[in-house]
């Protein structure tokens, strides 16, 4: 199998064959430098208002004229690229790492299970005190603090799906590399990441929206009786729903919905359109992916030039220093002495021990405080409590999957469809529960539904996106050629699912249910705790025990609740998850 894109489209022009065709250049180029030093000056300007004074003690109000709006806006923005950009690096290093080495497997992926479930307010309980301490005087502390906190919302999805295209990518691809001797640099560019292109940017959507979602969290900070709120869209929405300002909340989600668009249009419907040339087929696709924006930049001499000029020479260097230092690591592992080498690995091995040790030292402190601070009749309370939330994450995810997979099988398989529903999709996956709270809050109320049933319903608004949009991804990587097969064959509907869609789809719904439920399990803090001006809804719940507790600093109920929340989580991916994870990869892999 061969991607669509080398069978049936021609090699781009290249400058010279551009300049050829009398291509000079010309509008579309001012445009695009216009846009850069325009983006440049922005992000300068706002990195200088995030060095700004602060103090801990007396935060500055934040102000709901709706004039500052497009400022906060921008300033999120900035925020969620940055966090964004670094979930991009760990997901490759994290996710690289734990699919080719079996051993690092064992404590990656439990690991990362439990980052996971660690909630956005306990992240932000331990990470505040310590940035601030960090930057002292400055609003950068609480800056990195935020950014840290919409990064845990974005990584843990992109992981899982980057480490699933890694561990599923067809044996017959994988001999080519072998065959062609291709080392781990250019086995990475030219098999890894094309392999796992589609998946990588539909879950960087998802992950996206799922910092939308916790940006009022980020920015809103009220832990250890602190009240901080950073200067921000979800910081100017987290004070218009505690001030019960109707007007300043439909101007803040209009303001969102419209960058929410802006940001598909500009960067995720040119990547869904770009990434169609990686996907694996021998048949050509009858409609594929457009985008307005990708269409505008190939047509820009100066982005030709710069590709054939700086990024190519660029690549082919960044190729053979890759080349180099794999052969000089070779001949460093064939030829160094052994106690060389026995040495570095022991130094490993003792950074490691001391990690481990510090750690674990931290742990006992923890615990001996707990063990002082908290009865064994709370602990109970509290592991009573996780039950109730698992029960609703177990229903949260049977009727998302009931719901979506059909339906993100047919936005997925028809181009025409899904350039109407992305960014819809998009939408509805960022929009923060707390903004529904207004009407949520008032519909539960009225007609007497208990916030013990409908916190179901905050939770799955929030989660529920990542099935969606993981079925969609899958529907898209299914190859054309099998379609064609199940049409010449005249499938029926039910046989078509049994033979065909089903174990397509099976492995991207399960890194998307595997993170909806992980999801939903972070998300239980706001939908358990429903708030709309002086009314509050609060459930029986772990999510609502830990939003009481961090509000008002109780470090050891924090830390104790946090840990039952991980636990539930850890013991449900080992003992279901897991084993669906070895099934995908064992039986429902395109070979």
């Amino acid at each position: 199998m061969i991607p669509r894109s080398l069978s049936t489209r021609p090699y781009p022009d290249t400058t010279s064959q551009s300049l050829e065709r009398g291509w000079r250049f010309g509008w579309v180029d001012a445009l695009v430098i216009v846009g850069v030093l325009a983006l440049l000056r922005t992000v300068v300007v706002l990195g200088g208002d995030m060095r700004a004074q602060f103090d801990a003690l007396h935060p500055p109000p934040l102000a709901l004229d709706v004039a500052l709006i497009p400022y906060y806006t921008a300033r999120t923005v900035l925020r969620m690229f940055i966090a964004f950009g670094a979930a991009l690096a760990f997901t490759f290093v994290w996710g690289y790492v734990a699919a080719h080495n079996r051993r690092a497997r064992i404590v990656m992926l439990p690991l990362l299970d439990i980052l996971q479930s660690v909630p956005v307010l306990g992240f932000l309980s331990v990470t505040v005190t310590g940035f601030i301490a960090l930057f002292p005087g400055t609003l950068l502390g609480v800056e990195c603090a935020a950014i840290f906190a919409i990064f845990t919302a974005q990584a843990w999805n992109m992981t899982f799906g980057f480490y699933h295209s890694l561990v599923t990518i067809p044996p017959e691809l994988e001999e080519a590399a072998s065959v062609y001797r291709l080392g781990r640099l250019q086995r990475f560019t030219k098999l890894e990441l094309p392999a796992s292109a589609i998946s990588l940017i539909w879950n960087s959507m998802m992950s996206f929206g799922g910092g939308w979602f916790f940006v009022a969290q980020s920015e809103a900070i009220s832990v250890l009786n602190k009240d901080i709120k950073l200067p921000g869209l979800g910081s100017y929405m987290a004070a218009a729903v505690e001030q019960g300002d109707t007007r300043a909340a439909v101007a803040a989600i209009v303001a969102m919905i419209v960058t929410i668009v802006v940001i598909d249009q500009l960067v995720w419907r040119p990547l869904v359109a770009w990434a169609e040339k990686f996907k694996l087929e021998q048949t050509g696709a009858g409609a594929a992916p457009t985008s307005w924006m990708l269409t505008l930049l190939r047509q820009s001499f100066l982005l030709q030039w710069l590709s054939d000029h700086v990024a190519q020479p660029l690549t082919r260097w960044s190729r053979h220093a890759g080349v180099m230092l794999g052969d000089a690591g070779e001949r460093f592992t064939r030829t160094a002495p052994t106690a060389v080498r026995r040495s570095l690995r022991g130094a490993g091995w003792l950074i490691l021990a001391v990690g481990v040790g510090w750690l674990a030292l931290d742990a006992v402190g923890i615990g001996r405080e707990i063990r002082t601070r908290l009865s064994a009749q709370e602990m109970l309370h509290i592991v009573g409590l996780g039950f109730l939330t698992l029960g609703r994450v177990a229903l949260m995810t049977v009727l998302a999957t009931a719901i979506w997979t059909p339906l993100g099988l047919a936005i997925g398989s028809r181009p025409r469809l899904a350039r109407i529903a992305q960014p819809l999709a998009q939408i509805a996956a960022s929009f923060p529960v707390n903004m529904t709270f207004p009407f949520i809050v008032g519909f539960f109320v009225a007609a007497r539904i208990p916030i013990d049933w409908g916190s179901i319903l905050l939770m799955a608004l929030g989660t529920q996106w990542y099935i969606l949009f993981n079925v969609i991804a899958g529907a898209m990587a299914i190859p054309s050629d099998l379609r064609e097969a199940a049409r010449v064959f005249r499938l029926s509907r039910w046989a078509a699912w049994k033979k065909l869609y089903i174990p397509a789809l099976f492995p991207f719904w399960l890194t998307g249910a595997v993170t909806a439920a992980g999801g939903a399990w972070n998300a239980s803090i706001v939908a358990e705790v429903a708030q709309w001006g002086d009314r509050k809804l609060v459930a029986d719940g772990l999510g609502a025990y830990i939003a009481q507790v961090t509000t008002r600093g109780d470090q050891p109920a924090i830390w104790f609740s946090i840990a039952v929340m991980a636990l539930f989580v850890v013991v449900l991916n080992r003992v279901v998850w897991r084993r669906l994870y070895d099934l995908a990869e064992r039986r429902f892999r395109l070979d």
